[in-house]
């Protein structure tokens, strides 16, 4: 494991968002949907391409709070631009679960 400062970490944005809107994304190579997820006034809305199609389905996704990395550059998903990295860890299959507070709490709150 490699050790970083605090500064370093301090540099990763990391906000709360509630997904909006998820679709399929059949054009993906790999299993996914697109989310548009509200960050709330300060960043907005943002798009993420997702690959957690084997745990959750569309209509579970709308209305959950996830985090997300928002400062990373944009980037090319096939047709898709993903604006930010969404969080999740792995479960004992190796499917991707999804990384989000435990309460309700306002949108665009960062991770600290």
């Amino acid at each position: 494991m490699t050790e970083i400062e605090y500064g370093d970490f301090a540099k990763v944005d990391i906000r709360v968002g509630r997904i909006a809107r998820a679709e399929p994304y059949p054009e993906a190579r790999k299993p996914a949907f697109k989310l548009w997820i509200d960050f709330g006034g300060e960043i907005g809305q943002r798009k993420s391409s997702a690959q957690i199609t084997e745990v959750y389905n569309l209509e579970s996704l709308a209305g959950r709070q996830v985090l997300a990395v928002v400062n990373f550059p944009p980037r090319q998903i096939g047709k898709f631009m993903s604006e930010v990295l969404v969080l999740g860890v792995p479960n004992e299959e190796g499917e991707v679960v999804l990384v989000a507070p435990d309460q309700d709490v306002p949108e665009g709150g960062r991770m600290f």
